[in-house]
């Protein structure tokens, strides 16, 4: 699934083609896309024909462009959703489900597996209520790091579970986690309640490192899923040094990378580097 690096790769696209322009005409091919929308296909085309894009914002994974109107038009990627500018008149995308029509080009919504889709948010330009639930991300302005700290260190799950909180912190997938926390020599097993706050602080900061590295690739593609709105794959996959490598020597002490289950995913980690946490120790009652 798309993380932060990827979706803010997209949006980032978005701003630069197609904020500005006013959507002349919208053909729903799949109705599946537009499921989380309650006025179906014929009233999310009614509601975004004739309106204009006036910014492409993120939080998170998910992405919003506000219209003139106050209301907002909802994205999120899913597994395998694709934001992309085409000329008018290039063949149709063998995936494609949405077709949003300007003056010079088009912005297709292609999703081979549909687990993403678009929305109409009504007043949603400023932050669609549909969101407000989550988390500011790392690189929000606005983003506490103190509040993050004490709330982790009340937590009794695993630290990667954590990241993977979007209540806690927003647009941290597998991926980053794998990697901020490899980078921190932090086993995601540990517990938020038995780090330190520098420790803590440590895999913040990692997160942010590793993310704002695959940003400037254009984020991480293993296959053509993921791609920019001009259909380009991202590079950070020849940077990961954790993740994907099973069996592979650490970069850091050529230890094996090893891979365990995890929330029906899959985990990747140094066993030296990141020593697996001891199990905490129980006092029988008599």
């Amino acid at each position: 699934m798309p993380e932060l690096p990827e979706v803010e790769t997209v949006r980032d696209g978005l701003e630069r083609h197609v904020v500005g322009r006013t959507v002349e005409s919208v053909s729903v091919l799949h109705p599946r896309p537009v499921r989380r929308d309650h006025r179906g296909p014929v009233g999310f085309a009614a509601a975004m024909t004739g309106r204009r894009f006036e910014g492409a914002r993120r939080r998170g994974k998910y992405l919003w462009l506000p219209l003139d109107n106050g209301d907002a038009l909802l994205g999120h990627l899913g597994m395998s959703g694709q934001l992309l500018v085409q000329e008018p008149g290039r063949p149709d995308e063998r995936h494609l489900r949405i077709r949003l029509t300007m003056a010079d080009r088009e912005l297709r919504f292609v999703d081979q597996r549909m687990f993403g889709g678009l929305a109409v948010s009504e007043g949603g330009a400023e932050l669609p209520p549909e969101i407000a639930h989550i988390a500011r991300d790392p690189f929000d302005p606005e983003f506490d790091d103190d509040l993050f700290v004490a709330k982790v260190r009340r937590r009794t799950a695993g630290i990667k579970r954590l990241l993977l909180d979007q209540t806690l912190v927003s647009g941290v997938g597998n991926i980053y986690a794998d990697e901020a926390l490899w980078r921190a020599r932090v086993h995601g097993d540990r517990p938020g309640e038995r780090l330190r706050p520098v420790d803590v602080r440590r895999v913040l900061a990692e997160a942010r490192a590793v993310m704002g590295a695959a940003l400037v690739q254009g984020g991480t593609s293993f296959d053509a899923l993921y791609v920019d709105v001009n259909g380009e794959s991202g590079y950070f996959d020849r940077s990961l040094h954790a993740y994907g490598r099973d069996g592979e020597a650490c970069d850091r002490c050529g230890t094996p990378i090893r891979r365990v289950e995890f929330m029906n995913r899959s985990s990747f980690f140094c066993p030296r580097c990141q020593p697996v946490p001891r199990a905490r120790r129980t006092t029988a009652r008599a």
